[in-house]
């Protein structure tokens, strides 16, 4: 945190911007609220400073927001300083007495950036600004930064550093949220006393561990032989396995082939305790997927599959099946790997079963290899896109991460919302009033270099769910759920995450509190 970065609009205009002037430095502006500075606000910052020498990022003072809305803003102040904190950023203009025209009028920058989202005028105050900078000749550009979807933090500091900052923000995020760490425990010990029903599309995955022999004479073909198999229960089938072994009492409907694979879900189901309800379909096998790897390093993925819709006949088994187990569950959990099973018929008929019994929705959808929308998911309680997933949904790769988070939920309609970064972690928005997000909250992923990611989304789907049924608010299970995966991805293949697991690494970490 550096005070000094945080200068009044007088000291800009007299010494800064003249300094600025003399040396040959371009100056490039910026604004917004930067309540919590999660991924996209830094993709946004990172993109402006690359187009200048300096950058003077403006706040919007507490005078901008409305009582209902500064219950979930903090304190222009706070949120200043933690601008300045980042390297990124010359100086910090907090917009109180001034507007943002106000500070482009003295400034005069020579560039003012602002949110792909702005471009098409949807908030008048800054269409204004940007009208006064072009007749200015100010240079406005808009830009939300670039995306991606990895992580390259590997190759700028250690593991061990990374995981020390990844912690150290982790349990800031708590601290911002109010949340103490030990004091989740006690959700953990309700989730025996909640009952929930999974459903969606049933995945045998299959390891098979492999040597290199090298590259084939008669072509550019890599050969190994394979040493050992090992199979898992994967797709929605691990969401059940997770609840259970989290304590939950756990109901499971999917649809099977008639074949091994459904044999050996049958069994692991059994054997974990879990009230199983597979439907067979003689006109598909079950899915499965061969992922061949060398110590833990994947080749590629075989997989095996049929992802046509179910019959008429047997969606009726399965909404009837819907209609016996809505009623006995707290929450009904939907992992959706678009193979076909999860019909609209059958979300419809789910959701007037919900809103009957009081029970409570919550929905991932996986896109990465099939064409799906999450904006089937329709008021639901939370769901838990990948970023990428949103983006595909609204048809939108420009637009910043607010912007579409926002237009996700409306077009849902749903309470909650989980948008999933891969390795930058998770932001959890929550919609108290029903129309504005009063809060937001990034939760940094705490696995640096995880072995096997296979699983992880279906983690966090599991352990947020059962959370939030015991009674945990969207950040306590939020601060729960990125213990949860960072466990997961520590081992290969599914393997399902127990409570002891899961209470030893909170124990773990608050002792650092």
């Amino acid at each position: 945190m550096q005070p000094d970065k945080i200068v009044t609009l007088a000291k800009l205009k007299d010494q800064i911007i003249p300094a600025c002037q003399r040396d040959g430095d371009s100056v490039v502006l910026c604004h917004g609220h930067y309540n919590i500075i999660h991924p996209g606000h830094m993709r946004f910052i990172e993109h402006a400073k690359g187009l200048g020498n300096k950058l003077i990022v403006a706040v919007y003072g507490d005078c901008y927001f409305s009582g209902s809305e500064l219950k979930g803003i903090y304190p222009q102040h706070d949120r200043a300083q933690g601008l300045s904190a980042l390297h990124m950023v010359d100086y910090v203009l907090i917009l109180d007495s001034i507007t943002l025209l106000d500070a482009l009028a003295s400034i005069k920058p020579a560039i003012f950036v602002m949110g792909k989202d702005y471009e098409q005028g949807r908030n008048e105050e800054e269409a204004e600004a940007s009208r006064f900078a072009n007749s200015s000749g100010i240079k406005v550009v808009y830009h939300s930064g670039e995306i991606h979807y990895a992580s390259s933090e590997l190759l700028h500091s250690s593991q061990q550093e990374l995981e020390q900052a990844r912690l150290h923000q982790f349990i800031e995020s708590c601290k911002r949220q109010r949340i103490n760490i030990m004091d989740l425990s006690r959700y953990l010990e309700e989730f025996s006393n909640r009952k929930l029903l999974v459903i969606g599309d049933t995945i045998v995955d299959q390891y098979a561990a492999c040597e290199p022999l090298g590259m084939s004479a008669e072509a550019p073909v890599l050969v190994v032989r394979e040493l050992e198999t090992k199979e898992y229960v994967g797709g929605a089938g691990i969401v059940a396995t997770h609840l259970r072994a989290l304590g939950a009492e756990c109901c499971y409907l999917s649809i099977v082939g008639q074949d091994r694979p459904a044999e050996m879900v049958r069994n692991e189901m059994e054997k974990k305790q879990i009230n199983a309800h597979l439907i067979e379909d003689s006109s598909r096998p079950t899915t499965f997927k061969i992922r061949y790897m060398v110590d833990n390093q994947k080749l590629f993925r075989v997989s095996r599959l049929h992802d046509h819709s179910p019959s008429q006949e047997l969606e009726s088994q399965l909404i009837e099946r819907l209609e016996e187990l809505v009623p006995l569950v707290d929450g009904v959990l939907v992992s959706d790997y678009v193979y076909g099973m999860v019909t609209n018929r059958l979300l419809t008929r789910l959701l007037e079963l919900a809103k009957e019994h009081s029970v409570k929705l919550f929905g991932d959808l996986q896109c990465s290899s099939q064409i799906g929308s999450i904006l089937r998911f329709k008021e639901f309680d939370l769901i838990c896109p990948t970023e990428r997933e949103a983006r595909i949904a609204l048809g939108d790769n420009e637009s910043g991460l607010e912007w579409i988070a926002q237009t996700l939920r409306d077009k849902t309609k749903s309470n909650d919302l989980l948008i999933k970064m891969g390795g930058d972690g998770f932001i959890a928005y929550t919609n108290e009033n029903k129309r504005v997000f009063l809060d937001r909250q990034h939760f940094p992923a705490l696995a640096v270099n995880p072995v096997d990611v296979t699983g992880a989304g279906d983690s966090l789907l599991a352990v947020m769910s059962v959370s939030i049924c015991a009674g945990a608010s969207l950040m306590e299970a939020s601060a729960i759920g990125a213990c949860m995966a960072s466990i997961a991805v520590q081992t290969v293949g599914n393997i399902p995450v127990s409570s002891g697991k899961l209470q030893n690494l909170l124990r773990s970490i608050s002792s650092k509190f």
